[in-house]
């Protein structure tokens, strides 16, 4: 009797039926309560039952009570309840109670107790017990109660952890649902009717299918069936549906747990759903603009590594498909191509303009959002009311409308604008089942296309610059295979600025009277452009000085003053002002050079060298190693203040000579010393082709090109062969004129140069006449032939001769005007021991003609 109230409230708990079938099966009598499940409702509520009999007196005492009260049933059975539980004050009203109830009237009440005494030996607790007393009749129809005790701490901390879990479940900001077993909602919260709409109730009985598209309800619900039957909890599930009567897409993220009943019985799936479509956007938003930032620092990475203008178009293309977009495109206009000097294109946006580049990462598809499609390297323009027009004209990007069932759904015209300047279009189009262009990608593309037009703009000013200093270049350098009397040239110029291809290196190859040739190697200290001017100036003073015919360490010496009136406001013409400052002089405005200056005599394969700081020439005789001459080294061009050496050398037949500038043996990773061994170390064999040494030493030495400019001029010697030269003493006497004519004329004729021998006796009569009139000492005539013929008249006097123009009535002063005009060239010189007067003619058969004497005389009166 004890346990049927207990029973009876399980019975009527609809959500705990496996606790129902447990308590049929059982056996009558305790033992079915022995088999109760643990961790049972009543466990946690601590209810208790006793009766009382007709008699006032408890006749049952069930197991809970003794639990609760911890007063076993022996003791308990035959007890006044009053005295059990009533406080002695309160007793008298008590027992009247206890006589209104047996006589047929219920009770409830709060009575104090004891718990049991603790495990230590201490006394337990007082508590208070809620008891419920229930009037009942026996067998027999007397009056009797049925008792129910609840202990009343515990109840009220479950009406309050019940009253929590409702406001937890009801006021929490996320969507809570309640699942049953069979998929369909039990219950909802406020949060997921305010979202859906209508009211928590509204939501009972409904299924995913009635939140979610088919395919997404379909998952959810293949989920929740498998957190149902394994238990195992879902955390984080990304679902995306609409709410109802809306087409706004939403996103939760979704927890999942099983739940049971205290039995452990799966009564459904509780779900925690988290609105988070917000925090997607903000996510794609932050994606979106690290991808952006990515591309970007990829364009700033791949576009403009070349200075072509193509190829940087082309390396735009690579970076924006299909990261960016589907279909791209590149024009630039046409002006822009051909290297015009105005901007670029038309106000009007009509210009013709070529297509460049064009990519895309969908194959077989042309790109035709503007018009009809367009090959690349087509010369086209844009008609005037287009998009494109209007973003040429605009210096804006346009959107494209798409053309009706076309695959390209999206595309921008971005202007390609570089310093206020609009240098081409880029066009951006994306295809359908991307997602359209936004503003944030119209301003990337804006963006993108900026970066390659300062790098097309770039390109276009390098190929500007490159053209003008490939033109200085042409003008500083002599050509390719420079001739010389005497000597088989070959050189090689590799500039350190592999941007402007001009440095401060030169070498030249200036041929002299009496075929003999200036051989020229030197290096202004600096680099680029500003180097190559200063160069330019001293090779062009170098050429100068070389036609007047000056020795080596004379050059040097006036090259030395050129170079320091180079970095002076007034220039040149400070040269000789800037000479005389003292030699701790501030040297930062100053041009410093080093050069090294050689004459070479093809009559005699003597060389005469004089050095400025230069490296020293390096020679290599047949059959002999190669090695360094010792050629005093002096100061460099712009020091001033030291005098120059010379040095003369013969050089054998077939000997080579090499002048080169350091760029050649310097370097970063090896010192002086070892790169010059190197260098001598290369030249083994002269023998060769002058062209394959040359290659063998650049290709045989780490030059580590672009460190330095580099120079290398290379001589083998092959002088001119004694049967090629006539070279007579005359006395100073007048009839020597006639005997210096007999000569000419035999040498000639020996020669077959009988087509010269009458300019040859006329002009040689009139140097051999000027020597004896206006020289001293002996006189010397020497002829020699090469490819010109070349006629030298050697005396001991220092007056250098000076052309006139002779009046009508003048007897002389017409001999130099008549060499002159008979001549290809003329000129005198100084030598150590007085002077030399010479004239050049040119051989029969070539270019040039002789003027006849005859008229050339005539011409003169």
């Amino acid at each position: 009797m004890s346990e049927i109230p207990a029973k009876a409230t399980e019975s009527e708990d609809p959500s705990d039926g496996a606790m129902n079938q447990a308590a049929e099966a059982a056996a009558p009598g305790d033992a079915m309560w022995q088999s109760s499940p643990p961790g049972s409702m009543y466990d946690y509520i601590k209810v208790a039952s006793f009766s009382i009999s007709p008699g006032g007196l408890v006749d049952q005492w069930s197991l809970r009570a003794e639990q609760l009260f911890g007063v076993p049933a022996a003791r308990a059975v035959g007890m006044d309840p009053i005295e059990a539980f009533i406080d002695p004050d309160l007793r008298e009203r008590g027992q009247r109670k206890m006589a209104e109830i047996l006589d047929g009237r219920e009770w409830t009440g709060v009575v104090p107790f004891r718990m049991p005494d603790k495990a230590d030996g201490g006394r337990g607790e007082e508590g208070l017990a809620e008891v419920y007393v229930m009037p009942t009749r026996t067998a027999e129809g007397d009056k009797a109660a049925v008792c129910i005790v609840v202990d009343v701490r515990t109840l009220r901390t479950i009406e309050t952890d019940l009253a929590a879990s409702q406001a937890i479940f009801g006021q929490s900001p996320f969507g809570f649902l309640l699942i049953d077993t069979d998929l369909r909602v039990r219950r909802a919260n406020e949060r997921f009717a305010s979202i859906f709409g209508g009211t928590p109730d509204d939501h009972r009985g409904k299924g995913v299918h009635d939140y979610l598209p088919r395919g997404e309800a379909e998952r959810v619900s293949a989920t929740l069936r498998r957190v149902l039957e394994s238990g195992q909890s879902i955390t984080d599930m990304h679902v995306t549906g609409h709410v109802p009567g809306s087409e706004e897409r939403r996103h939760w993220s979704v927890n999942l747990y099983r739940v049971r009943s205290g039995s452990g019985r799966p009564i459904g799936i509780a779900w925690l759903g988290t609105d988070i479509t917000s925090r997607r956007a903000a996510a794609r938003e932050a994606a979106a603009a690290r991808r952006n930032l990515a591309l970007l620092n990829e364009a700033g990475a791949r576009i403009g590594n070349s200075l072509d203008l193509e190829t940087t178009a082309r390396e735009l293309l690579d970076v924006v498909v299909p990261g960016f977009c589907d279909l791209a495109t590149v024009d630039l206009y046409q002006g822009l191509l051909t290297g015009d000097e105005t901007p670029p294109g038309l106000t009007d946006g009509s210009a013709e303009l070529r297509r460049v580049a064009f990519a895309s990462a969908v194959a077989g598809v042309p790109f035709a959002a503007s018009g009809e499609p367009v090959e690349v390297g087509a010369v086209h323009h844009f008609p005037f009311n287009s998009p494109c027009a209007d973003a040429l004209r605009t210096a804006r990007p346009q959107a494209v409308p798409p053309e009706e069932g076309g695959l390209v759904q999206s595309t921008l015209a971005v202007p390609m604008v570089a310093h206020d300047t609009v240098v081409g279009l880029a066009q951006f189009a994306r295809t359908k089942g991307s997602e359209p262009f936004g503003d944030r990608d119209r301003d990337l593309a804006v963006e993108l296309a900026a970066r390659a037009a300062v790098c097309i703009d770039n390109a276009r000013l390098y190929r500007r610059e490159h053209e003008r200093a490939l033109i200085l270049q042409r003008s500083l350098l002599p050509p390719g295979d420079p001739e010389a009397s005497g000597l088989d040239i070959a050189c090689r110029y590799l500039p350190g600025n592999a941007a402007t291809e001009v440095g401060g290196d030169w070498f030249d190859v200036i041929e002299l009277p009496g075929h003999r040739t200036a051989l020229v190697v030197g290096d202004v200290m600096g680099r680029g452009l500003r180097a190559a001017v200063a160069m330019g100036e001293l090779r062009t003073a170098v050429r100068t000085l070389a036609l007047l015919d000056l020795e080596p360490a004379e050059v040097l010496s006036a090259l030395d003053e050129i170079a320091r009136g180079l970095g002076t406001p007034g220039g040149v013409q400070q040269a000789t002002r800037t000479a005389r400052q003292p030699r701790d002089a501030d040297l930062s405005e100053v041009y410093l050079a080093t050069c090294v200056y050689a004459v070479y005599d093809s009559v005699t394969r003597r060389c005469t060298f004089a050095n400025a700081g230069h490296l020293p020439p390096v020679l290599v005789e047949p059959g002999e190693p190669a090695l360094m001459l010792d050629v005093p080294p002096g100061m460099p061009l712009g020091v001033g203040g030291e005098p120059f050496e010379e040095v003369e050398v013969e050089l054998p037949e077939g000997a080579l000579l090499a002048l080169y500038t350091d760029g050649l043996v310097e370097s970063r990773d090896h010192p002086l010393d070892e790169g010059l061994q190197a260098f001598v170390g290369a030249l083994t064999d002269p023998s060769r082709p002058l062209e394959d040494v040359c290659d063998h030493v650049l290709n045989t030495l780490d030059t580590h090109h672009g460190e330095d400019d580099i120079a290398l001029l290379m001589a083998r010697v092959q002088g001119l062969p004694a049967e090629s030269v006539g070279d007579w003493t005359l006395p100073r006497e007048p009839r020597s004129v006639g005997r210096a004519r007999e000569y000419a004329r035999g040498q000639l004729l020996s020669w077959d140069l009988e087509p010269l021998v009458d300019t040859t006796e006329l002009l040689v009569s009139e140097l051999v006449t000027n020597a004896l009139r206006y020289g001293e000492g002996e006189i010397r005539l020497r002829l020699l032939l090469d490819r010109t013929l070349v006629c030298e008249v050697w005396d001991s006097g220092l007056v250098q001769p000076r052309r006139r123009r002779a009046r009508d009535t003048d007897e002389g002063g017409r001999g130099l005007q008549l060499v002159g005009l008979l001549s290809a060239a003329w000129g005198s010189r100084r030598t150590p021991r007085g002077k030399t007067v010479w004239f050049e003619l040119p051989l029969p058969g070539g270019e040039a003609s002789l003027t006849d004497p005859a008229e050339a005389l005539l011409s003169l009166f």
